[in-house]
Formats: C-alpha cells, structure tokens, sequence
C-alpha cells in the first residue's frame, strides 16, 4: 500500500506553511545567488569581457546586457536545472522535518507511550506497543481497524494505545469525545470497535445510538464528554501530532518508527517484531 496517500489529511497548521514558505524562498535565493556567481566567474574569465575592460566605459553597460541575456538563454535551454535545485531543497526540508518527528519522539515517549488519557487495548503489560492516531469518519481507519483486531488476536503480548485525532469535522469531535467518556465507564473497546462498524458517516446521532446498543450510559456519557478535560486530551493529542509530522489518519508510532498512513498487516508485524529488538539509531543529521 501507499503509506503516503492512503489516510485523511489534517491541513497543515499556518505556522509550518509559513516556515516552509520561507525556506522555498530562502532556496531560490541561495539557487540563484550562486547561479548569479556562476555567470560572473564565466563572464570575468570570458576573453570578451576581458578586452571590454580595455574599451571606454560606455561597454560596461553593453557588457551587463550581454551578461544579462546569456544567463536567461541558459535557463531556457536547461530549465531542469532549476527542477533539480528545488527537488533537491524539498528533500532537505523533507529529511529535517523527520529529523525532528524522530527528536520529538525521543523527547517526548512519556506522552507517546504513558499518556493515562490514552485508551488502552490488547496486553496493558505487552512487551511491544502500538500507537494510533485514528479518526472514527476515516475510510482508511476503518480499513485498519479489523488488522488491529487481528495483530492483537494473534500476538497476545502486544500492547495498544489509541490517541484519538478527530480531524474530519465535528461528528469525528464528538464520537472521539464519546470514546474518551466510554473509557471512564471501562468499555472503550467494545464502543470503539461498533464505531468502526458503522455503515454510515459516524455524527452525534449514530455515536449516541452506538453507545446505547453497547450497553453504556448515554446520560452518562453525554455528561461527561463535556467535561474539559477530555477536550484537553484531544487538544493534546492534536500537538503531539502535529509535532511528530503526523498530518492525517491513520498514524503510527512503533519503537523508534513512525508510520504515516495506512499499511499490511504484515507490514505492522514487521515493525512490533523490530521495536521488540531495537536497532542502534544513529543521530539525526543536520542540513
């Protein structure tokens, strides 16, 4: 599967779009500064400039023109130039912005991986953990969903977090509400599975009518998804996102690894097996 395309994008926050901004100018002045330099180097070493200096004065202006028109012609001739520079600026910003997901998830694994607002499923003692960052209205978490149920069925020292991440309007905000309120009366799982079975697009009024059929206390449960604390989770869960790079659902956190998308089963059994035998992480460089 494509682990890129296959989840629910949250819009990227402004401050980050204006970071990038800048760096994509900041690479096109640095791009043609040094294409600047290059054309000065070549025209000071050209024998025609050389003898221009021996001329009058008015040749400068002359020259300047004549400079001006065979950078221009270059760039027609080889615009790939200019592609390949800004390919080349968007893989480093790509590499530092993974640089520093990796530091946030060293910095912050207590809020990963301790956080007692988090649900929990699977072996609350497992050896190995699984982070996700779901929205219930995600057709790709929905996709993912019955995978999870079968890595936990299948490893039963697997331990699971859930970080709900409503990013998909305000039904997702309230049924992620819910789950939180449904994990204080101790049936997170069973409302968080029939969530994901729901044929239809998941608004208050299906979440009220699911809480029901599983058996919780709708007044209950309503009560208590306002209550600002669970709000605080979210908005919690929200910047932990944010800070790991994760932009849309679903997203992983395994060991050291971070998954951004939806993925194989055998590709998730494949990263529980590595975060049960780490590999030596090399520190992140910088660009």
């Amino acid at each position: 599967m494509n682990q890129e395309a296959e989840n629910s994008s949250l819009p990227e926050p402004p401050a980050r779009r204006g970071r990038k901004r800048s760096l994509n100018l900041l690479g096109w002045g640095i791009f043609i500064a040094a294409l600047v330099a290059a054309g000065i180097a070549w025209w000071a070493l050209d024998p025609g400039f050389r003898s221009a200096l021996q001329g009058p004065m008015i040749a400068s202006q002359s020259s300047e023109d004549d400079f001006g028109k065979r950078v221009r012609t270059y760039l027609l001739a080889h615009p790939e130039v200019i592609v390949e520079a800004m390919h080349g600026l968007q893989a480093r910003q790509q590499a530092e912005e993974e640089n520093e997901a990796k530091t946030t998830l060293k910095a912050r694994a207590d809020e990963i991986f301790q956080d007692p607002a988090s649900p929990i499923g699977g072996n609350p003692a497992g050896d190995a953990t699984l982070v996700e960052f779901f929205d219930y209205n995600c057709p790709y978490c929905r996709q993912m969903a019955p995978l999870m149920d079968q890595a936990v069925a299948e490893d039963p020292k697997l331990k699971i977090i859930y970080k709900e991440f409503p990013i998909l309007g305000p039904g997702s905000v309230f049924a992620a509400k819910a789950a939180l309120a449904a994990n204080r009366q101790g049936m997170y799982d069973p409302f968080h599975k029939a969530l994901f079975e729901s044929k239809s697009r998941v608004d208050e009024a299906v979440v009220l009518k699911t809480a029901a059929r599983v058996g919780l206390d709708v007044e209950r449960l309503k009560k208590d998804t306002a209550d600002p604390a669970i709000q605080a989770a979210l908005d919690s869960n929200l910047a932990l996102a944010q800070a790991l790079r994760i932009n849309g659902t679903p997203g992983f956190v395994i060991g050291n690894q971070i998954l951004r998308g939806a993925t194989d089963l055998a590709t998730l059994k494949t990263l529980i097996a590595e975060a049960r035998n780490p590999q030596p992480q090399s520190a992140p460089t910088r660009n």
